[in-house]
């Protein structure tokens, strides 16, 4: 499996949609294609 590599800004804008709470961190994750645990890890 390829390792996919995000970018400050796109992980910046990743927060910044959850700080906004319109979606679940599930369903943002799965969106962005990101792990739970590394949308935490980003936090």
């Amino acid at each position: 499996m390829n390792r996919k590599r995000f970018s400050e800004e796109q992980i910046i804008g990743i927060l910044q949609e959850a700080q906004k709470g319109v979606k679940t961190i599930g369903e943002l994750c799965r969106a962005h294609g990101v792990s739970e645990p590394t949308f935490y890890t980003w936090r």
